[in-house]
């Protein structure tokens, strides 16, 4: 890797900031961007010299291999700003290294540590005052990554895009969620990329989704490629299971992302001294628990939501209801998980990023 600098980055301001047009209270997740982006070329196998510039389209080849061949991986995280005005991170090590990680996957060059971190402080930075306090508010982050060389062969790119979007989120609420769990089609297989952060996974749910939604479903709980016996993954999300005071989760594997949410509230639960079994779930016994009312909760956990609760599953045209808990374990450890993003309570784990 050629020697590189923070000090490299250039940076070009917009000669006005569109803040102004944006009504805060009314945000639609993921379509209000900032005013600034970064971007990195990997030409002649290195990264080049990057920029941060004005948010803006791009002009990009129709033939460039991304179109083609669907090499893109991308990332999720926020950023947070407490009473005091301060801006925090939440474990972007562990962002930095999956999106390397997902990259490798797809045969796309590493990304450099420096550039990485030093262009999501400055892009902080210079977007501050759109990072709302007050719990719920966040700035939602996106690096991600494409095959930017020109060419339909069908062979890895020499050529990539590294760039860096940022959009203001809220309190992410999608209401009461029912579920369906899968029984034909399925999100990953093994020896495939369901641990990457790939873009081609999620274009993959879509259908199935869709299908779930016509039936009155939100989401389609995955459930293993080769015989549909195993709970996998909820969504776009890891996937937890209440069975009386236990905590179920699948064990990460090369079908299931290794969720920074997910690895976060298995730590929490834990040192709260809660049982927490990281092992394959079979359907067969979560129906089974429903059935003797054992089964307490089922939720989701991920970057955008955080945690989101499921109401209801549907299995082989029968469906179950969740009973509300008064100790909720989805509500608790949000709450926790909260607390320390937003920095109102102390941090055991180090897992907050000041941004200075």
């Amino acid at each position: 890797m050629q020697s590189i600098s923070v000090s490299d980055i250039i940076v070009k301001k917009a000669a006005e900031s569109r803040i102004d047009q944006v009504d805060f209270d009314k945000l639609v997740f993921g379509t209000v961007f900032t005013d600034h982006m970064f971007e990195c070329d990997y030409i002649n196998g290195h990264w080049q010299q990057p920029t941060i510039r004005p948010y803006g389209p791009l002009t990009i080849s129709p033939a460039a291999k991304v179109f083609h061949y669907g090499q893109a991986v991308f990332e999720g995280m926020k950023a947070y700003k407490d009473d005091q005005g301060k801006v925090f991170l939440f474990r972007p090590d562990e962002n930095f290294n999956r999106i390397n990680k997902s990259s490798e996957r797809l045969a796309i060059p590493e990304f450099p540590r420096e550039y990485f971190f030093g262009a999501l402080e400055e892009l902080l930075r210079m977007d501050n005052d759109w990072i709302k306090p007050g719990l719920g508010n966040s700035l939602y982050i996106r690096p991600f990554v494409i095959a930017s060389e020109i060419g339909v062969s069908a062979s890895a790119a020499n050529q990539y895009k590294f760039m860096i979007i940022l959009s203001p989120a809220q309190a992410y609420y999608s209401g009461d969620v029912s579920v369906v769990i899968a029984e034909k089609y399925s999100r990953a297989a093994d020896g495939g990329v369901g641990y990457a952060k790939a873009a081609g996974n999620y274009g993959a749910q879509f259908y199935p989704t869709r299908l779930a939604q016509e039936q009155g479903f939100q989401q389609v709980i995955w459930t293993d490629a080769n015989s549909h016996q195993f709970l996998e993954e909820a969504g776009t999300m890891n996937v937890f299971f209440r069975v009386g005071d236990k905590l179920l989760t699948a064990p990460t594997n090369d079908r299931i992302l290794d969720g920074v949410t997910r690895k976060s509230l298995i730590t929490l639960a834990k040192d709260a001294g809660i049982d927490v079994e990281v092992r394959r779930v079979e359907v067969s016994e979560i129906v089974e628990a429903a059935q003797q009312g054992t089964l307490k909760e089922i939720f989701g956990a991920g970057t955008a939501a955080v945690v989101s609760p499921v109401k209801a599953f549907s299995y082989r045209g029968t469906k179950y209801d969740l009973p509300a808990q008064e100790s909720s374990y989805a509500i608790r450890f949000k709450k926790a998980l909260n607390d320390i993003q937003y920095n109102c309570a102390p941090d055991p784990y180090n897992w907050r990023y000041p941004i200075n």
